[in-house]
Parts: C-alpha cells; sequence; structure tokens
C-alpha cells in the first residue's frame, strides 16, 4: 500500500484558534477520500506560531534552526498541502507570508495546495483569490479549484437551499487535494536508474 504525506500549515495565533480547527477539518477530509482510495495517510500539522522567533530569527541570521528545517522539509516534501492563514488587514498574516517566504520558489513546483483563511466577517473571503493563490501560483504549486473560507457566522452552520454550508465546502476542497495527490506520478526512488534521453535514443532499433 501507497503511503502519502501530507501537510497542513496552520496560522493561527490563539490556542485554541479557528484557524487550526478549520486546517484538521480540510486535512480529516482528505485523508477519508485518500483512505477510500486504499492509499495510507502519514499527515502532520504545523502550527507556525511555536516556530515564529525561529522564523524571524531565520531572516536575521540567514540560518534556520533544527525545528524550523524540519517544518521546511515536511511541507516541501509533501504530496500535498493545506495551508490556512487568519486574515490580517485584508490578507495573510505577515507570519504565513514569512514562513513560505523562506521556502525555495522551486520546491513546491506540482504539489497540490489546498488554501483556505479564517476572519470575523465574510467580506474578507476574497482574500483567497487576490492574496492566497497568486503567492502559490508563484510558487509553481497546483492549487486546487475549491478554496476555503471560514468567517465567524459560518462554523456550526450547515447552510442552505442558497447558500452552502462550511461543511460541505470543506468535503468538496478534501476531495480535490485527494483527486490531485493521488494523480500525481510517484517520485523515482533514488536506487531506480536514469536512461540518458541519448541513450533512449541509440537504443531504437528501427526496421
Amino acid at each position: 500500500m501507497q503511503t502519502l504525506k501530507l501537510v497542513a500549515v496552520s496560522a493561527g495565533l490563539s490556542s485554541p484558534s479557528s484557524t487550526r480547527l478549520l486546517a484538521d477539518r480540510l486535512l480529516q477530509a482528505a485523508r477519508y477520500e485518500l483512505a477510500e482510495q486504499e492509499y495510507a495517510v502519514d499527515a502532520e500539522v504545523i502550527e507556525l506560531r511555536d516556530l515564529a522567533v525561529d522564523i524571524a530569527n531565520n531572516f536575521v541570521t540567514g540560518f534556520p534552526s533544527e525545528k524550523l528545517q524540519a517544518a521546511i522539509d515536511a511541507v516541501t516534501g509533501a504530496d500535498g498541502v493545506v495551508a490556512v492563514t487568519p486574515v490580517f488587514t485584508a490578507s495573510y498574516s505577515g507570519l504565513f507570508k514569512s514562513f513560505f517566504d523562506l521556502i525555495d520558489p522551486a520546491a513546491l513546483t506540482g504539489t497540490p495546495v489546498l488554501v483556505a483563511a479564517t476572519g470575523g466577517t465574510a467580506r474578507h473571503s476574497l482574500v483567497l483569490d487576490h492574496a492566497l493563490r497568486p503567492l502559490f501560483a508563484y510558487l509553481r504549486a497546483q492549487v486546487v479549484p475549491t478554496a476555503v473560507y471560514a468567517a465567524s457566522e459560518d462554523w456550526g452552520s450547515g447552510g442552505d437551499e442558497y447558500t452552502e454550508g462550511l461543511p460541505a465546502r470543506i468535503g468538496r476542497a478534501g476531495k480535490e487535494l485527494a483527486a490531485a495527490v493521488a494523480a500525481r506520478p510517484a517520485p523515482k526512488r533514488d536506487d531506480e536508474e536514469v536512461v540518458p534521453f541519448e541513450r533512449q535514443l541509440a537504443d531504437l532499433r528501427l526496421d
């Protein structure tokens, strides 16, 4: 059975936080869908508030701490990423942006990413499209179609005949992330031989 690695990044500052709660639920939805496809899933949540000092020190010194490097390696080595931020001043939080500023621009190339945000009012929901999608497009990630925004009033609401509720949006986003992760080709193992293109051409036999 193939094991897939999912990593959620939560930039919530309080404990407990709605940002962490949303990250957990999105991660759970994706895990459920992958389990239905008979994949084993290794899931991890990275709380950026625990790395705030390490992130700041990295910008000053140019060197990550062991704990910060482990978090960066977890994200860049994941098969799929859930990225959740609270909304500050109509955009992602500074802590969220600072963490992803430390990731090599090519390290997430092709990686499926589910973006999400939390805020006090639904009027900030456009942050998903004007801030988060461009950020991960720059990082060359594969952002899944459904992004999830959770305002305070969304928690505990199942929606109505006109508006899809938060649980339904979480379920749809988790399904899309799972599908994108499952569709990615398996990475080449270190013991697999890489055949140069010139050798492949030379091996061709034309009758």
